[in-house]
């Protein structure tokens, strides 16, 4: 198999590596976490849900898409009360993803995705992507691969709330994997909610807020999967697949600037960060 046609990363062999950055590839991390998911899913649901979206727009498109080996913990410090859970402090994490970011752009691809699968991991992928600019001549963003999802699962969802171990994870789930699913264990839940904030910080509320999760809940869902689907999970699943390959192609064609200094005199040198 060709760099054209090899979508995983860890596949290539160092001269493929060469040609896959000369197609310009977009290359994807997957990001998830190692955490509870209710009585009714596995530990791996973030990563296995999101690494699922990059390999198979890999497939769809191996001439463009480059896929890294995921990244399976995050920051799960609130979930530890739940056995399994795995934790990882969030410097460690930007510390980690950063230098593989960094790798990446060394040996000469422009163009970095972190895809992310787990809420609480979010904001430290979004500082991920913000050091690499800065930190190399390459271009890295960061997206969530549910956001992708929403609006067409919008169309087929019973339920009000997206947040975690819900119909939409376990949908998706459903549809991927349905034999480590247990439907039988599958209950509702719900966190505290107030005017301006919620224990879980789910998006419509403007205060960012998460509290330790068995201060509220014993099951360790937030959300409704009890009318999940295969189907449903179909339908999500093809909405990430899809809007993932459309950013993969804006982002291919995203021009990288050369940097202008305005400054009047030469800038103090030995200035570092």
């Amino acid at each position: 198999m060709s760099a054209r046609d090899e979508y995983r990363y860890a596949r290539l062999s160092w001269p493929e590596v060469n040609e896959a950055v000369e197609l310009g590839k977009v290359v994807l991390l997957p990001t998830g976490s190692t955490e509870q998911h209710g009585p009714h899913l596995p530990l791996d649901t973030d990563a296995f849900l999101c690494e699922s979206v990059c390999l198979e727009a890999g497939r769809r498109a191996p001439d463009r898409v480059l896929v890294l080996p995921p990244v399976p913990y995050g920051l799960n410090l609130h979930h530890m009360d739940f056995p399994g859970t795995v934790h990882i402090e969030p410097e460690t994490f930007v510390a980690f993803c950063l230098d593989v970011a960094k790798s990446v752009a060394y040996h000469g691809f422009e163009k970095l995705l972190i895809v992310n699968g787990h809420g609480s991991n979010a904001p430290l992928v979004e500082l991920v992507a913000r050091k690499t600019v800065l930190q190399t001549r390459s271009l890295c963003a960061a997206v969530s691969y549910l956001q992708l999802a929403l609006e067409a699962f919008g169309r087929v969802r019973d339920t009000s709330v997206t947040a975690h171990a819900d119909e939409l994870e376990t949908s998706l789930y459903l549809y991927l994997a349905a034999e480590r699913v247990r439907m039988d264990r599958a209950v509702a839940g719900e966190d505290v909610r107030g005017r301006y904030l919620s224990s879980d910080s789910t998006p419509d509320y403007p205060v960012r807020f998460s509290d330790v999760w068995s201060r509220w809940t014993r099951t360790g869902v937030h959300g409704d999967p009890t009318s999940a689907s295969a189907e449903k999970g179909r339908v999500a699943f093809e909405a990430a697949v899809t809007g993932l390959l459309e950013l993969v192609e804006e982002w291919r064609s995203w021009p990288v600037g050369e940097r202008s200094d305005q400054h009047s005199r030469p800038p103090e040198h030995p200035i570092r960060w």
